[in-house]
């Protein structure tokens, strides 16, 4: 329909609907400051909004269906997909098209920025090239992960940096180590029909669910050979985006049966120590016995403990975990997994640009501070450009600060982009040290 609909994360009433689209809302994701949502449609058109949900800018992105949208870690750069088969690389600021990556031959699905470095991944409809890994300085095309034999309808990196997995409508998930892309770590197989979405937990490493095309949510732990948790009927239809708390103590979930639902404990200390949510019914009726309990349903982190342990003989560690911490405080897992070559090998390249890739994805050229405020304000009613009036007010990362002839901040920006870039660095504008991402000026530290 093309409506928001605003929930309070405290009592779980909605508090407005809003007719935010004129056709079906695809995407939608918050900035990692909090302070932007970029959202996208059925006709390729994307808008920006505040936290106040005021529309401020809107563009036609695409020329078909956009259907993932990702920020870069600055949020200065984010990425688009869509049916189109591309993906596309904007400046946030200027809502310029920076790079258009190609090499799909479908519809893309997915798309999700890695949380500390310039590389981006992508799944498609196209079972020749399902995941592909891009540079999104350069898009050139890093790597294909032909990791499933059907459409890939989500992928998420986790905090990481190391780990991927996918979901496909193959009913697999698959966990891939970017250091080690030759074969996946482990596939993920419980799914009754097509897995339509994913979700790291936020805090704990190994833990992430998923959704499927018949309504299920089902909760994995790596290293463990099946699911520590299931929803079975989660949902009437299929379930097409997940998401946690910053917390990890609630998972909301989004689903074509045209609802939203909050999942968490039903209370405190609860070990939800069955898979089938069988916990939600009185003691007396569950039918279970303390000895039929499978200590592998616990999900770890939604207890007061952790007690998911997969320890296989250790006399066979021929197919150990390539590249993983298995001795980690937080999840002591050991497990044999067999090795199963299945990508082609990346190129040599690869990893080179892996060890020197960094996060500045910035613009560094720069441009004309005035064009930068203008395109700040271009949307605000009633505002007039800079070029024309001595400038009064800068409104910058959603904040408002006045302005006076003889302040150093005016002053910085009449002098140009460096100079602004430098003030606002500098800490010396109080109002955004809590927002501002940081502004490369060169390879050098700014003055």
């Amino acid at each position: 329909s093309g409506e928001f609909t605003l929930w309070n994360g405290l009592t779980f009433n909605f508090e407005t609907i809003l007719q935010a689209h004129d056709s079906p809302v695809r995407t939608m994701v918050w900035s990692h400051n909090d302070v932007w949502m970029v959202t996208a449609d059925h006709a390729g058109y994307v808008k920006y909004w505040q936290s106040n949900m005021n529309n401020v800018k809107m563009f036609l992105a695409h020329k078909e269906a956009i259907r993932g949208i990702s920020f870069s870690p600055s949020d200065s750069k984010f990425a688009t997909c869509s049916d189109d088969g591309t993906i596309k690389i904007w400046d946030f600021q200027r809502c310029q098209e920076e790079r258009t990556l190609r090499g799909h031959g479908a519809d893309v699905k997915c798309v999700h920025w890695h949380p500390q470095k310039g590389l981006v991944i992508s799944g498609s409809k196209d079972n020749q090239q399902p995941v592909k890994l891009w540079d999104p300085k350069t898009g050139q095309s890093l790597a294909t992960l032909h990791a499933h034999k059907s459409t890939v309808m989500d992928v998420k990196w986790n905090n990481n940096g190391n780990w991927l997995v996918t979901a496909s409508r193959d009913h697999l998930l698959k966990l891939f180590d970017v250091r080690n892309l030759s074969s996946e770590v482990q596939t993920f197989r419980g799914h009754k029909k097509e897995s339509s979405s994913v979700a790291w937990h936020p805090y704990h490493e190994g833990l992430f669910c998923s959704g499927g095309s018949d309504g299920a949510i089902l909760f994995w732990h790596v290293g463990a050979d099946k699911e520590v948790g299931a929803i079975e009927q989660a949902h009437d239809s299929i379930v097409w985006t997940l998401a946690w708390h910053p917390l990890g103590h609630i998972l909301c979930s989004g689903s074509n049966d045209h609802s939203s639902k909050f999942w968490t404990r039903n209370r405190p200390g609860d070990l939800m120590r069955d898979k089938y949510n069988l916990n939600t019914l009185p003691a007396n009726l569950s039918g279970l016995d303390e000895n039929e309990i499978d200590d592998l349903s616990v999900i770890p982190g939604m207890g007061p403990e952790d007690k998911v342990e997969a320890i296989n003989p250790a006399s066979d560690s021929s197919g150990a975990i390539p590249g993983l911490d298995i001795d980690s405080t937080d999840d002591k897992i050991k497990v044999v997994l067999k090795k199963v070559p299945y990508s082609k090998p990346i190129p040599k390249n690869f990893q080179a640009h892996w060890n020197h890739t960094t996060v500045g994805d910035d613009d560094k050229d720069g441009f004309d501070a005035l064009d930068l405020i203008n395109q700040l304000l271009a949307n605000q009613p009633g505002v007039i450009p800079l070029a024309e009036i001595e400038p009064e007010t800068l409104i910058i990362y959603g904040k408002e600060i006045d302005l006076k002839p003889t302040d150093e901040l005016t002053l910085a920006i009449k002098k140009g982009y460096e100079a602004f870039a430098r003030y606002i660095n500098s800490g010396a504008v109080e109002e955004l040290n809590d927002v501002r991402p940081y502004m490369d000026l060169s390879d050098e530290e700014p003055k």
